[in-house]
This record gives structure tokens, sequence and C-alpha cells, in this order.
């Protein structure tokens, strides 16, 4: 799996309204640890909530990633509420009213899931418990 940064500057336009949670993973300790990583691998994160139960959130294209039919694939690395939220648009596409709608790899969003969990903690060096 091959991650791009999207920064602060472009998180706009990078964003879709088909972004949903995979999963939430860990505790606070963790959610520390991954945000510290991401921090010194990536720099500031793609955006800086200013609430109690969001405080930044990483967002990355993933270059070598399929999500027929939307043109690319988002990932979002998240804290809420004092855990890793693992997002992205797998299996969504927005249609031409702009709702998110499912794909024929919806049912394969746990199988993403379980990739981007395992590329994560090869590539910030953390292991991420079961949820």
């Amino acid at each position: 799996m091959q991650l791009e940064f999207v920064p602060i500057e472009d998180f706009y336009f990078a964003l879709t309204l088909a972004v949903r949670p995979l999963e939430d993973i860990g505790n606070e300790d963790l959610v520390e640890k991954v945000r510290s990583r991401l921090e010194f691998v990536c720099g500031e994160p793609s955006t800086i909530a200013a609430a109690t139960q969001n405080n930044f959130n990483y967002v990355f294209i993933v270059r070598d990633g399929i999500n027929s039919p939307a043109p690319k694939l988002i990932v979002s690395v998240a804290d809420w509420q004092n855990k890793l939220r693992l997002s992205s648009d797998y299996g969504w596409v927005l249609d031409k009213e702009r709702k998110p709608v499912r794909t024929e790899l919806f049912n394969q969003r746990s199988d993403f899931a379980h990739q981007l969990r395992s590329h994560l903690e090869t590539w910030l060096e953390v292991s991420l418990p079961k949820s």
C-alpha cells in the first residue's frame, strides 16, 4: 500500500463526503503514539480540530488503491474520543447529487481495513490492538 499525505493546504480538495469510519482502535496512549509518529513522518496534520473529541486528522490518497468507480481512494487517520479512528471512502462513491452510495467493493471494507491496519503498523512502527 502506498499512501500519499495530503497537507492542510490541499485537504479540502481531497476530502470526499463518502469517507466513513472503518474502525476505532485502542486508547489515549495509542492515539498519542500514532499522532507522534505521523507528525514525525508527515509533519502538520491535514486538519486540526479545536475540540476535545478530535485533535488531529491525517488524510492520504492511496496511490496503488482501487476504489472503482471512484477516481481515487482516500484514507483518514484521526483521533476520535480518545481512540484512533481509521476511515476511508473504500466501497463508497458520491452519486450525481453528491450523496454517498455503496459500491460493489462495500462488502470488502473489512478486508481493506485489515490491509490498512497492517500497513500502518509496519510504516509507523506501532502495534495496533485488535478492536
